[in-house]
Parts: structure tokens; C-alpha cells; sequence
């Protein structure tokens, strides 16, 4: 091609025993300005001599397999575009060598990228001149040799299960079943150990290999990246509870003298400040605990104290509000209905993932803290040490001599000390905060936070309380009144339903038989019992008179069949023997009654006269 056909942007191609030359024309000067689109090596001034035998071509083959621009997703055409901005300040500069070199240095430390990097991009656009050209490649797949085949299989076999293997015993049992001929005697070409460690090191992904090792429940628990900003992400202020129960590591007594066991302690924190809302101390968990968690949280803390003989200030322990955000784990007393029956009051009820003990931080870590202030001064006194149950540790249960009584107290200074003196040394406090001088004790958090706008807790009365978290069952009007749990109610208001026969919802005491609730329109209309037998008994002991009833009915079963086997039997013979050889006729029955009434009447006064 001779000078005069070529034009800026033109692409000029020439196949030859070396294989296929394109450039393209970026200047026309007393030399051309070509960039090689194949090698794609910076632009270049060369003579026009050297493009004589080269012909003028529409063909790119660096843009025969570009994706069409809108048919590229989101983030590789944005790419696409950040790296056309990149280089297009350079491009003005192509055909002046030291300018594009300054350039392209200015590009490369604005960007924090290196000038390799650039270049890269710039001669990228400009053997293509389409933006397309800079988004990214799609890596093609490399296919793994049969070595690495059989790697891959015995990582998966071996390594990644719950065994626990070591890579090097992986590795040995590979080439026993992958490198060994008949006989078992090694080949003589098979990977080495440090080929077989490379590729594990290469491909290996932690979360695959500790959950196929550990389990996804230890993960879970303890591997996970913990990452967040924390509860104070999710409790902007007061009135979210946290929920949680552990076991104690004190072992109590009774008033005798005996050995109990270990109780249980549950509480509920709050999730902002850190205070705690309420406790229960009981031997009993479950619904019963969270039953009596609730009650202590919105009892009077001062009274509450004052019965265990212990003096404080409505400040020290400020808290007699329910939360309207309870926050619990995936326990089963949680996720039942009658825990979730709370919800009347409008509360809401956020039950975490499983393992997430991450986001109740505040109450795991007041378990930990309660009782490391109470383990070290009853060392002794039937208190937990951390070889319990090791060969030769010593028996703490024989050490045991608190009672519950005792322990409460105890538990109670804790909380008040938690309260009311633990200073809060990385809380996030904020600028009104600081301003108004909080203190960083936990109650005067709380105290400054429920004077906020935002917080969520609401008064409620134990009456209701109460009634909300007894179970619940389905109750049917009957002519006989309410039907619940096999027993009888009544109300005089409720005539009507009895012939009705309806079903509703109802409820009950399990600790007492006296009284059910009919639930109505969100009221408790309270029900009597009928039948007295059953008055002042818990569930549990009317089951069971109910059952050694029944025992006694099935006992006499049998009997009573016998019974009627010789009833039928008399019956019979005494039919069988009554026979009348006379010819009937309904005639005279009325005189015929008449004279066997005056032969069959007795005179009873003058018989026991005579007799006496």
C-alpha cells in the first residue's frame, strides 16, 4: 500500500512465514505511527517503505470476541470505563514520546498503580480503539494433568473428612492407590511430596477445610471471622433485652443438709447499657425461669432486695420496665409459644441463628463476669475449679454448704456491684453524652438513655404478665360448660355458648385446677371449676386420679364380663324351663291381674308384728 491510500486509524495487514502482522495507524507525519495490534507492544514511528506490501483490512481479531457493551454486567463495564479514564489523558500525547512518558508516569501515581500497568491498558485501547477491550478477560480454566487429578481426589478422600489425617499420611495413602503396581512396589514416576503440598496450598480454602475437619457446628462456634460493629449496631438505646441461662458452678444444699445440686441462673441485660434487668435463681429451667425472669424485671428492685435483707437505692438498680426488644437464642423455652406469647403486650421477640453468641455479647459476658466476682472469696464452699472431674481432682460437692437462700444473696450483691460500679471503659460514648458528663457506670447509662427519645420499654403489672405466659390450649362450650385439659368450667355470663358448642382459645394454671381464662378480644375472662374433687390440685395430680381411676375401671373389666356371661346364663335356663301347655287367649287379663294381685299382696304391719 502506498502512502497516499493510508489513513489515521486504518489497520494494515500482511501474512508471511513468521505468520500474520497487523498494525494500525495512529499518525501521518514523514514517518506512520503504528502500534502492533497482535503483540501489542507500545506505538512505534516506522518508514512507509515497510508497509508496501501490506494491504488495508476491516478485520480486528482482537474484537471479534468482545462482549457487545450493553450485554456486559455492572461491574465489567464499569471497569471497562475507570480504565478508559485512566488512559485518556494520555492519548493526546501518542505521537509525542516524552510527553506520553510523563504522562502515563502522572497517570500510574495518581492512580497508585504502576506505569507496566498503564502502558497495558493504553496500548490495549489503542489496537483495538474500543472501551470494550479494557474490561476484564474472563480466565480461562486450566485443566489439571492427571497428577494433579489425583491429588485433588485424595485431598477430598482423605484430607477434607473428620479423621483428621495429616497431609503427609495423604499424601502416602495417594501413591498407595494411585502409584503402586499389583504387587504394591512404587512406579518410577509419581508426584512428590512437595508437588502434592503446593497444590493443596494453591487450591485449599480454609472454610472448606475447617468445617470437613471440625464440623459447621464447631466452626460456627468457634472459627468464624467475627467481624461487625457489635450489639451497639442493633441497639441504638435502651429496651432491648438479651436473654440467656446458664448453670452455676456452685454447688448448694438444702436446709437438712443434703446435697441439691447446681441452680440455674437466667438473666436479662440490656443490650445498650449493660445493665442488668432482672434475674431468676430457681433449680427449674425453661418456661418456669422465664417466667420468673420477667417478674423480677418488672418488680421493684428496692422491695425485691429489702426481703433479702439487702439496702440499696431505686439508682443503684433503676430498672422495673419491660424491654420492648427481647433478644434470645435458638433454645426451645425461647421458640415455644408460650414464651412467645409475650408479643400481646407488643413486645418483639428476635430469636438469633444458631451459634451466634456474637450478638448477645452483653449477657454471655455477664455470666463470666457475675461469677468470677463470687468464685475466688467461696473457694471452698462447693465452688466449681477448672479440674473438676479430673483423675484424682477433688470431690467439690462435698464442699457444699450455701443454701439458695444464702446463694441469692450473694447473687444479688454481684448484680448490684455490676450495676451500679463497673465502670464502662470502652463504651461508645457520643458527644451529648461527654457533654452531659455522663458517668460510665452502667445505670447512669441506662438512666441517661430511658431520658431519651427512642426508648423502648413499657410499663406492665404482674397481673397481666402473668396471664400472657400461662400455656394455652383449645377449650369447647358444652351442655356440661367449658371443656379444657379433660375438666369442666363455668360462668354464669356464658349461657348461651353452652348450647352453642363452640371451640375458643384457653388459659390455664398448670400448678392449679381452680381456674381457666377464656381469651377474648385480647381479655381473660376467668372460668371456675365444676367438679370439687379436682379444687386446689395441680394438672400433674388430677392426671394422675384420673389414671388410678381408670386403672381401677380396667381392673374390673373383666370381672363385670363374667358377670354378664352369668347373668345371660340364668336368664336363659330359667326360660328354658317355663313352659305353659294351655291354650292363650287375651281375655280376661284385667280379671286375671286382679286376682293375682289379691294373692300376692302381703300384709307387712301384721307380718313383722308377729314376727316380733
Amino acid at each position: 500500500m502506498n502512502k497516499k491510500e493510508m489513513k489515521k486509524g486504518m489497520l494494515l495487514k500482511k501474512k508471511d512465514e513468521a505468520g500474520e502482522c497487523i498494525y494500525r495507524v495512529l499518525e501521518l507525519a514523514e514517518k506512520i505511527l503504528v502500534i502492533d495490534c497482535v503483540h501489542k507492544f507500545m506505538p512505534v514511528w516506522k518508514e512507509y517503505e515497510k508497509f508496501v506490501e501490506f494491504v488495508a483490512t476491516k478485520e480486528d481479531i482482537n474484537t471479534d470476541t468482545l462482549t457487545i457493551l450493553e450485554d456486559m454486567n455492572v461491574e465489567d463495564r464499569k471497569i471497562a470505563y475507570q480504565r478508559y479514564n485512566m488512559i485518556s489523558s494520555i492519548l493526546p500525547f501518542v505521537a509525542n514520546e516524552t510527553m506520553r512518558a510523563e504522562a502515563i508516569k502522572k497517570v500510574a501515581e495518581d492512580n497508585e498503580i504502576s506505569k507496566q500497568t498503564v502502558r497495558k491498558y493504553f496500548c490495549e485501547y489503542l489496537s483495538t480503539m474500543d472501551i470494550r477491550s479494557l474490561a476484564p478477560k474472563q480466565r480461562e480454566e486450566k485443566t489439571l494433568t492427571v497428577d494433579e487429578k489425583n491429588i485433588r481426589k485424595s485431598l477430598n478422600r482423605w484430607y477434607y473428612t473428620t479423621k483428621k489425617r495429616t497431609l503427609k499420611n495423604c499424601y502416602t495413602l495417594m501413591l498407595q492407590h494411585f502409584y503402586c503396581d499389583e504387587t504394591g512396589k512404587l512406579l518410577e514416576k509419581y508426584p512428590s511430596y512437595y508437588q502434592f503440598r503446593y497444590f493443596y496450598r494453591k487450591y485449599n480454602k480454609k472454610e472448606t477445610e475447617y468445617i470437613s475437619r471440625n464440623g459447621l457446628s464447631y466452626y460456627q462456634r468457634n472459627q468464624r471471622p467475627l467481624v461487625g460493629n457489635g450489639v451497639q449496631a442493633f441497639a441504638p438505646t435502651v429496651g432491648m433485652g438479651m436473654l440467656d441461662a446458664t448453670v452455676c458452678d456452685i454447688y448448694l444444699v438444702n436446709e437438712s443438709g443434703g446435697i441439691v445440686g447446681r441452680p440455674i441462673l437466667t438473666l436479662c441485660v440490656d443490650a445498650y447499657s449493660g445493665v442488668i434487668c432482672g434475674y431468676s435463681l430457681s433449680w427449674e429451667g425453661g418456661v418456669y425461669s422465664l417466667r420468673n425472669l420477667m417478674l423480677n424485671v418488672i418488680t421493684d428492685k428496692v422491695e425485691h432486695c429489702k426481703a433479702f435483707g439487702i439496702r440499696l437505692t431505686e439508682e443503684q438498680w433503676p430498672c422495673h420496665q419491660l424491654p420492648m426488644k427481647l433478644v434470645t437464642d435458638q433454645g426451645s423455652e425461647y421458640k415455644g409459644e408460650t414464651f412467645s406469647q409475650i408479643t400481646d403486650f407488643g413486645v418483639e421477640l428476635i430469636n438469633l441463628k444458631s451459634y451466634r453468641a456474637d450478638e448477645k455479647g452483653p449477657v454471655e459476658q455477664c455470666f463470666n463476669a457475675l461469677q468470677n466476682y463470687f468464685k475466688p472469696i467461696l473457694k471452698g464452699k462447693g465452688v466449681i475449679e477448672v479440674d473438676f472431674q479430673e483423675r484424682g481432682a477433688r470431690d467439690y460437692r462435698k464442699d457444699a454448704c450455701l443454701t439458695m437462700a444464702d446463694f441469692e444473696r450473694v447473687v444479688l450483691n454481684c448484680i448490684i456491684f455490676y450495676n451500679s460500679s463497673r465502670l464502662l471503659e470502652n463504651f461508645p460514648f457520643t458527644e451529648e453524652m461527654i457533654e452531659a458528663e455522663v458517668k460510665p457506670i452502667p445505670c447512669y447509662v441506662w438512666k441517661w438513655g430511658c431520658e431519651q427519645l427512642g426508648a423502648k420499654l413499657m410499663d406492665v403489672s404482674k397481673e397481666n404478665l402473668i396471664k400472657v405466659l400461662l400455656p394455652r390450649t383449645t377449650g369447647k362450650f358444652g351442655r356440661n360448660g367449658l371443656s379444657v385439659n379433660g375438666l369442666h368450667y363455668h360462668n354464669v355470663l356464658y349461657k348461651e355458648e353452652y348450647l352453642q358448642g363452640k371451640e375458643c382459645t384457653v388459659a390455664y394454671d398448670r400448678d392449679s385446677a381452680n381456674h381457666v381464662w377464656l381469651i377474648k378480644n385480647g381479655a381473660y375472662i376467668q372460668f371456675d371449676l365444676i367438679e370439687s374433687r379436682f379444687k386446689d390440685k395441680d394438672l400433674e395430680d388430677v392426671g394422675a386420679m384420673k389414671s388410678k381411676q381408670r386403672e381401677l375401671v380396667r381392673r374390673e373389666a373383666k370381672l363385670k364380663t363374667q358377670a354378664e356371661i352369668e347373668l345371660t346364663k340364668s336368664i336363659q335356663t330359667i326360660a328354658d324351663l317355663a313352659f305353659n301347655k294351655t291354650k292363650l287367649t287375651v281375655k280376661g287379663i284385667r280379671d286375671n291381674r286382679k286376682r293375682e294381685q289379691i294373692k300376692e299382696h302381703k300384709h307387712h304391719i301384721k307380718e313383722v308384728m308377729t314376727n316380733v
